[in-house]
């Protein structure tokens, strides 16, 4: 029996690559986009030179492009100088990369502290912090320096494309370049399509993005995009089935074990809790009151438990460790927010994380799929196995509903439907697809 489980495991893993392999073929096609000639990109400019900054910058330099890095002030560019030639520093000690090209690559970057050092870049990618009116700051200022035709991204990672396009005078050059941390390792880059956006900007974007050696994947406008649009859903069943009566190590054990490459609360303590938080905040004026809302990492972060840069977030860290250490505080906070919203906690099953978690997945996937903001489920796919850990072996969360049957995972969310309400509402394309007994890995949306 047990070869024949690794048999059909096996056969699954082979089926997975083949759609992955396809999905980045077809995810790459931006030719057949109508318009003028693609642009010359020659020199890149990059604003902030924080942890998406430098990494941003690093990814253009190791590719041969020379890059001008531009910070506030002297002492934080001076930083993020530093930390580029640290992570190249580490590269070489692995043995990955040699001296002589370190300081070549190192040497196409240089710093400035004035956005004027932008004006003859060719490609410009704003990374300061994930506020409108930071950025609305940088973008005017850059419809001013900015050559004619040069294009302006933005590497925000939820905020609206077409909102910050409305900051310019120039619109159609304007998209959004998602690229994931580290950026310099991370291969998925979203490039965000806003509604202005001219096509030749699309395909020249997609065109360096393939260059650089990312996963390009064209995604349109809305908040969270594709990948972080999905998370969302899947960490709110995580602390969901917290308050239920689960712990944080085993709600990431078993989506480790299905073969997920982190856990959704280690890989919160890691990214910092503090992120997902000011994006809970800023959606908190539209949130429905009448829908459940889980505050234990609202609570953690009140606490100045923001992840491992603080020590401490769903886990504790011992000083320069990256180990999660269960922490008794943390279970006291989850069940005081439990008692807080009248929930009786009760055993969970590791069977009962994976199914609301990935499922949670491919619904909001569905919803993605059917208002064309993603383009095929190959898309999504790509999206979650190169940038947020989802198992390759599995083909991403489409593929893996149409491998263990979307008429199940439809039946599954229904029942979840009843027992927890209006947030499993079933995706009307997924209820179409079953009746009509397609596949939705290989579904295409029409825009």
């Amino acid at each position: 029996m047990q070869g024949a489980d690794n048999n059909i495991a096996s056969q699954v893993a082979g089926d997975a690559q083949r759609h992955l392999a396809i999905a980045a073929r077809e995810a790459a096609g931006a030719a057949d986009l109508p318009g003028g000639a693609d642009r010359a990109i020659r020199r890149i400019g990059v604003v902030g030179a924080g942890t998406m900054g430098t990494g941003i910058a690093m990814t253009f330099a190791s590719a041969g492009y020379p890059v001008t890095l531009v910070e506030t002030g002297e002492q934080a560019l001076e930083r993020g100088l530093q930390t580029i030639r640290r992570n190249y520093a580490g590269t070489v000690a692995k043995g990955k990369l040699d001296a002589g090209e370190m300081e070549a690559r190192i040497g196409r970057i240089r710093g400035a502290t004035s956005l004027d050092a932008l004006a003859d870049s060719d490609l410009i990618v704003e990374a300061v912090f994930e506020d409108m009116e930071v950025k609305r700051a940088v973008f005017e200022r850059l419809d001013r320096i900015a050559r004619p035709g040069a294009i302006l991204a933005s590497n925000t990672s939820r905020l609206d494309i077409d909102a910050i396009a409305r900051m310019t005078s120039r619109p159609a050059d304007v998209l959004g370049l998602h690229f994931f941390s580290p950026a310099h390792v991370m291969k998925l880059l979203e490039v965000v399509r806003g509604v202005a956006t001219a096509p030749e900007v699309i395909r020249t974007s997609m065109r360096i993005a393939r260059e650089v050696g990312k996963v390009a994947v064209l995604v349109g406008v809305c908040d969270g995009f594709v990948g972080n649009r999905m998370v969302s859903p899947y960490t709110r069943e995580a602390h969901f089935l917290l308050e239920e009566g689960a712990s944080p190590q085993q709600v990431d054990q078993a989506l480790e074990r299905f073969g997920m490459a982190m856990g959704p609360l280690r890989m919160g303590d890691l990214a910092g809790l503090d992120i997902s938080w000011a994006a809970r905040k800023r959606q908190a004026p539209t949130r429905p009151a009448h829908l459940r809302y889980c505050r234990v990492a609202d609570r953690l972060c009140e606490s100045g438990r923001l992840g491992q840069k603080t020590g401490a977030g769903f886990y504790r860290y011992e000083p320069g460790s990256r180990v999660p250490i269960p922490d008794p505080e943390v279970e006291r906070i989850i069940e005081a927010c439990a008692a807080q919203s009248g929930i009786a906690r009760a055993p969970v099953t590791d069977e009962e994380i994976v199914e609301r978690t990935i499922y949670a997945l491919v619904n909001e996937g569905a919803r993605i799929l059917e208002e064309g903001i993603a383009r095929r489920g190959g898309d999504i796919d790509l999206i979650y196995v190169n940038g947020y850990g989802f198992p390759a072996a599995r083909g991403g969360p489409m593929f893996h509903a149409d491998t263990v049957g979307l008429d199940r995972v439809l039946e599954r969310i229904r029942a979840f439907h009843r027992q927890h309400g209006e947030l499993w509402t079933p995706a009307p394309l997924l209820e179409r697809l079953v009746a009509e007994r397609r596949p939705i890995s290989t579904y295409q949306a029409v825009r």
